[in-house]
């Protein structure tokens, strides 16, 4: 089964649910947590463990300009401006190629051809227990998350529980992570703006056909208008979090809700139960 853990907005207690469901069930079972999260990922900091890295590469073309003859199809074929071709040379703009390799099939001239260009790495660690945690990390300055992504999805292909710990947002990194899913939990607050990103999230998730159960973080109990919501759109409430000081307290100083208080190891437990159940398994 993979399941993806997202929230339509930063800061809504995301990667707290993903690093406790992780950790309770690899008590049981192996689980691999991929953290998708490659701008800034975190889940590292709950599971220190030596890691192993790889540099993740995308290609990049290079133009001979002894063979070029400037005739501006790789111009005309690159849908987002990374080729400029003026009378004497060609100008390359690396943050907008999206390495599709159109300008290379394009070229009449044999002109362009690729090299690797280093985006970003990858990071397997083994924690104790059952757990495989895989990290994607983007190079500062890169634009272009979603091949991390990919190549972190990748290492945990085959593997029996895969949970993925999405970008915050609706944006592109968070579509890839989705894509493939069984189920998602999208973790939200009860807030006017947790409720607004919400329903952005539910739209996204329901058009990429992943099935939604919901998880209410910091309920303050005032969770009327976002009770409603979930009603009118047929979605279930997994689980309730409450906002009290020692659970704040607990992941501020980098450890685990289902560690500390252990009785929370049967609510994730049943989490991943109803999880199952909605993308159609035991």
């Amino acid at each position: 089964m993979k399941l993806a853990i997202a929230s339509g907005k930063g800061g809504t207690g995301k990667s707290m649910v993903a690093a406790n469901l992780a950790y309770t069930l690899s008590r049981t079972e192996p689980v691999t947590l991929v953290d998708c999260d490659v701008e800034e990922p975190n889940l590292h900091l709950f599971f220190p463990a030596p890691a192993t890295t790889t540099e993740v590469t995308v290609p990049v073309p290079v133009v001979d300009e002894t063979a070029c003859q400037h005739c501006g199809l790789c111009e005309d074929f690159c849908q987002f401006g990374a080729m400029t071709v003026l009378s004497s040379r060609v100008l390359f703009f690396p943050e907008l190629c999206h390495s599709c390799g159109g300008c290379m099939l394009v070229c009449p001239n044999d002109a362009i051809c690729e090299v690797p260009k280093r985006i970003g790495t990858t990071t397997i660690s083994t924690p104790p227990l059952n757990l495989k945690l895989i990290s994607g990390m983007l190079d500062t300055g890169n634009p272009h998350a979603v091949p991390i992504i990919r190549a972190a999805k990748k290492l945990a292909e085959g593997d029996p529980l895969v949970i993925c710990d999405t970008a915050p947002g609706t944006s592109c990194p968070v579509v890839e992570t989705l894509d493939g899913c069984d189920a998602c939990i999208l973790v939200t607050e009860s807030t006017p703006f947790g409720l607004h990103d919400l329903r952005l999230a539910v739209d996204v998730a329901a058009r990429l056909g992943v099935p939604i159960g919901i998880v209410i973080n910091r309920s303050d109990g005032k969770d009327q208008t976002t009770l409603e919501f979930c009603t009118d759109q047929d979605l279930e409430v997994m689980m309730t979090i409450p906002f009290e000081r020692e659970i704040a307290a607990i992941q501020n100083r980098g450890d685990l809700l289902c560690r500390v208080q252990p009785e929370w190891q049967r609510a994730f437990t049943a989490l991943l139960i109803k999880c199952k159940a909605l993308a159609g398994g035991d």
